[in-house]
């Protein structure tokens, strides 16, 4: 059934893509079919010639012949040209439509999704599969119809010559259907596994290379290799397979179409010594019974390549069906517009409450993270997350952020249930500040223009002025046009992270959320980036996790979250003077923190 259902999905889907461009493809068909027909008539024109001029030794009427067939001819190749210029048009239309639609598609899917895909399965299906379906799509099916048309015009053809000879050349023809259908699924079985594989390899490569680091770190070289090794032998078993498998298909209609071919000749060959046919006509059979396995031996390849395309496509479709976990309501998006129209005229405005009210969590795994928490946020205030790993402290952020939803409970945003909004309501007025911040390829003032596309020069400048990282740009030999290279790699830490703050600050966004911002820098760095954030969070509710405690003394509230739950609260003094679990926390890191500092200032012996 599953099998069945996919099948429905992936033709109807084809179908689809095929209706969006029906102009090009119905003139497509029609000039495959043109091109098929005029094929299948130039073996008359052998007959006639040989019947004519060669039997009869005369040459009247050649010259009014050989014009004929001159234009013919240059009129088919005419078509050819039509026909590779306007499926290549198609290749490109239907990439370009597939692409467009899966990149979409992933815009709108939140965390929990590419929590469950790697990169590499992703990369795989948006390109080399997307490739192939379009290949197929176009050219596939359009030998196809050529293919057809030939075949039905070259039958045509025969039995209109001769009854008894066309019926001998199609003998053939129910075995070979029943080959086809055996050798179609055992293609498409073939292919699904080598596909399946390929995504495989693909994360790897994606693994290996954004991994590189560690692997030297780690010294695992060899290991890595050995693993891509066993990867790569299983896609060279598979697609040997999935080739022999094919290469099995093709050579069986070849031997079928040469037997058709050899009852045409012996038969005909009798024929003709017996006067029954003329010479010209069992020529034509000939060539008509080549013509005729010729469109058969490429409907072969065809087939194999449109099972190869098939796994491909199933796997681009499903990604492109893929429902997102979270989902705006109709309402929400016909009111206030979605991701990609929003009506940014009918939002309230944000001022900054933020309130859970009974909210529990679990992951898909089943663990339960929160249970009945509650939290009242005021509007401009600071809020501290510390606890250890795994307390809740993330979960608590990404369910504000509406990268993932509660699985009971409500989240308000100044009284307003958040899922009677859209979800670009709340990230359009979002800031979010990772501790190992992404930047793009391009410049600075690319990356900064990011998070505001509508920024102006001043309007970039100034956010960087506030965060302090306008002096080290200007320093720069090309400033704010500077190429920050992929991932950032060009900058320090402390410096990528100070952009990452800027291109938060100019989308003015009235929710702050500090992610650990400042846990992998030095001191000195991390000082100048917590004197941008104190200036960032000024009037702007804010969610920090810090795992240094010195960082978050001048939060409004320190939340000590233990197991989703929040076992103590208050400001930096007064939980230190209760000498409770965060005393214990402070004190103890302090305490390494110190002996740190003390050995990191100790001669070293000569």
């Amino acid at each position: 059934m599953d099998d069945y259902r996919s099948n429905i999905n992936v033709w109807k889907e084809y179908f689809n893509l095929i209706i969006s461009q029906k102009k090009l493809f119905i003139t497509l068909f029609i000039l495959n079919i043109v091109i098929g027909i005029l094929d299948a008539a130039f073996p008359l024109f052998t007959r006639y010639a040989v019947d004519n001029f060669i039997v009869n030794s005369s040459l009247n009427g050649l010259r009014e012949f050989m014009l004929v067939f001159i234009i013919i001819a240059l009129f088919q190749s005419f078509n050819i040209y039509l026909f590779v210029a306007l499926n290549g048009k198609m290749e490109t239309i239907i990439s370009y439509t597939i692409r467009k639609r899966a990149f979409e598609n992933l815009q709108i899917q939140p965390l929990s999704f590419y929590d469950k895909k790697a990169i590499g399965w992703l990369m795989a299906r948006l390109t080399s599969d997307i490739t192939r379906i379009s290949e197929i799509i176009s050219w596939g099916f359009g030998d196809l119809a050529w293919g057809l048309a030939m075949m039905i015009a070259v039958a045509v053809s025969m039995l209109l010559l001769n009854l008894k000879l066309a019926l001998i050349t199609l003998t053939v023809v129910p075995l070979l259907a029943v080959v086809s259908i055996y050798f179609q699924r055992k293609i498409l079985s073939a292919q699904r596994k080598v596909r399946k594989i390929n995504s495989h390899i693909t994360a790897q490569y994606n693994e290996g290379i954004s991994g590189a680091k560690t692997t030297k770190i780690l010294n695992r070289e060899e290991i890595n290799l050995l693993e891509f090794s066993n990867l790569t032998q299983s896609m060279k078993a598979a697609s040997v397979k999935a080739t022999l498998i094919s290469s099995l298909y093709i050579p069986i209609v070849i031997i079928l179409g040469s037997i058709g071919t050899a009852l045409v000749m012996t038969y005909g060959g009798i024929r003709v010594a017996t006067n029954t046919i003329s010479y010209g006509t069992i020529v034509a059979f000939i060539s008509y019974s080549m013509q005729f396995f010729e469109p058969i031996r490429q409907l072969a390849t065809i087939i194999a390549e449109v099972q190869s395309a098939k796994a491909s496509a199933e796997r681009v479709f499903f990604l492109i069906e893929e429902v997102p976990d979270i989902a705006d309501q109709e309402e929400a998006v016909e009111k206030y517009g979605d991701f990609f129209n929003p009506k940014k005229e009918n939002w309230p405005e944000i001022k900054g409450k933020v309130e859970f009210k009974n909210v529990f969590f679990a992951y898909e795994d089943g663990e339960l993270i929160l249970e009945n928490f509650n939290l009242t946020v005021e509007a401009g205030e600071s809020i501290a997350l510390v606890g250890e790993t795994g307390s809740g402290k993330s979960t608590i952020v990404n369910l504000l952020c509406r990268f993932y939803e509660p699985t009971r409970g409500e989240i308000l945003i100044d009284g307003i249930n958040y899922k009677d909004m859209p979800q670009v309501w709340i990230h359009e007025n979002l800031g979010y500040v990772l501790q190992s911040p992404h930047l793009f390829s391009g410049t600075i003032k690319e990356n900064i223009k990011y998070g505001n596309l509508d920024a102006s020069d001043e309007e970039i400048i100034e956010a960087c002025k506030l965060v302090n990282c306008h002096d080290f740009i200007v320093k720069m030999e090309k400033g704010y046009d500077t190429e920050v290279a992929q991932g950032g790699s060009s900058l320090s830490t402390g410096q990528k992270q100070l952009i990452s703050l800027a291109r938060a600050i100019v989308r003015n966004p009235k929710i702050f959320v500090l992610d650990e911002a400042t846990s992998s820098i030095d001191t000195e760095t991390e000082s100048i980036i917590q004197s941008a954030i104190d200036k960032v969070l000024k009037g702007r509710t804010s969610f920090i996790i810090a795992h240094r405690l010195s960082t978050i003394k001048k939060a409004d509230r320190i939340l000590v979250i233990k197991d989703g739950k929040i076992i103590e609260e208050g400001k930096h003094k007064d939980l230190i003077a209760r000498k409770g679990y965060y005393y214990k926390l402070y004190t103890n890191q302090y305490i390494e923190e110190k002996s740190r500092e003390v050995l990191s200032n100790m001669p070293s012996e000569t």
